[in-house]
Order: C-alpha cells, then structure tokens, then sequence
C-alpha cells in the first residue's frame, strides 16, 4: 500500500487553515498545519514532506520568503502558493522562485485537489523518468534514445539539440497527457519568461518536423495549458 502524501500546509486564517487542514485528512493525505512561516520552516527541517502548500501573507516570514528559504535545502519539492494577491508580478515572482502552481484566494476545494493531483502526479513522473533515464521510447517507427539525443527509425538517424532531446523527452514521459507549459519551460530553461516561451515555440515546430513521417504520432497545442505528445495505437 503506498505511503500516504505527506504536505507542509503554512498558513495564518485560522478559519482557512483548519479548513484546508481538514479536507486533506478526509482526501487521505497528511498535513501538518503551521500559523507562520517561521513555524513552517522548522517543521520543514524536522520532518519529511512530499509536498508544500504556502500562503504568500503569512508573519515572521512570508511565503516567497518561506519557499526561498526552502529551495536552499530541497531544490526539488513542489510548491503551491496560495494567495489574495493576483497582480501579474506576484505570480511572476511566485514562479521565478520555484513555485510549482499558483492559486488565488477565494478558490474551490475541488480546485486546490485537482491542482495538487497534478502536481503530485508530474513530480512523480519526473521522478521515474530520473530513475529510469538510461531507458529508451518507443513511438511507432521511432525509437528514441533520450541519452544519445537520438531519434532513429529502421532507415534514418537523427541527432537531436540538446533542447529537442529534453523537450521530447518530457513530452514522452507525458505521453497522451498534457505537459503543462510552465513546468517545461522551468525544467529546460529555468525561466518561463517570455523570451523563453517563443523559444519553446520554435523547438516544438522542429520536432513536429521531426516526427512527421508517423502519422500515428503528433504534438498538438491545449490552449492555456501547454502540448500533448499523442500516439494513436
């Protein structure tokens, strides 16, 4: 049976923390609650979490602060913001350190479930793709050999950039399901600014040029999300 989710949830509403702390014991995971962001920090360095769930206006230490402070230690754990704050920077500042989503306050529960699902569910395939690295994929007539940065049918070869190769490989790793665009962009470049963004652009074009030859396999674009790799058995 797999171990419950273990989440740091950090935040100053009483009524709010209680709440969220509540419903994520009945969904069957394991929050520890903290009222700051000092609190937070401690626990965090005390105990082992799979997931962190900050409020942005918290005392002590806010939750960029918080989360800063954290990456320092864990570069790698999830981090979901919440917030009254919806301004333009304050989601761009939330993404620039780290975060791994960010949702603004008033939300529905059901939100905040299904955005912590997802984020679980991604880390957990990055995590098996790090694990399973030396692997390749098959996609129809490709075969395609994410260390070599090679894709090669029966008759040809191609040696992909370095980019194209971790683009495909990520989209692989998300076969038939949506791999959101943020999270690319902050694994391959580090930065999901704009600039970035129009670069990711141009190397999803390349591989679509790549991989049109299998017309049982194509990159389409989910409108405000990000690209699905589709394979049609």
């Amino acid at each position: 049976m797999d171990k419950p989710t273990r989440i740091l949830l950090a935040e100053d509403d009483v009524n709010l923390g209680s709440l969220l702390h509540q419903y994520l014991i009945a969904k069957s995971y394991e929050p520890d609650l903290c009222p700051d962001g000092e609190q937070a920090y401690d626990a965090f360095l005390k105990n082992e979490y799979d997931l962190c769930i900050f409020d942005i206006m918290m005392p002590k230490k806010d939750g960029f602060q918080l989360a800063k402070d954290i990456r320092l230690i864990n570069s790698s754990i999830p981090i979901i913001f919440l917030t009254a704050k919806s301004l333009k920077e304050d989601v761009l500042n939330g993404f620039k350190i780290g975060a791994d989503d960010y949702i603004t306050k008033p939300f529905n529960m059901e939100e905040l479930l299904l955005r912590i699902e997802a984020v679980v569910r991604r880390t957990n395939k990055t995590n098996l793709a790090q694990a399973s690295s030396a692997g390749t994929f098959q996609l129809g007539k490709f075969t395609f050999d994410p260390n070599k940065q090679l894709l090669t049918t029966d008759e040809t070869s191609k040696k992909l950039t370095t980019k194209e190769s971790d683009l495909l490989r990520l989209l692989c790793n998300n076969l038939n399901n949506v791999l959101e665009r943020n999270f690319a962009l902050k694994t391959i470049w580090k930065d999901d600014n704009y600039f970035n963004a129009r670069s990711m652009d141009v190397y999803i074009t390349k591989l679509r040029k790549h991989i049109k030859d299998e017309p049982r396999l194509e990159i389409i674009n989910v409108h405000g999300k990000g690209y699905k790799l589709i394979f049609s058995e």
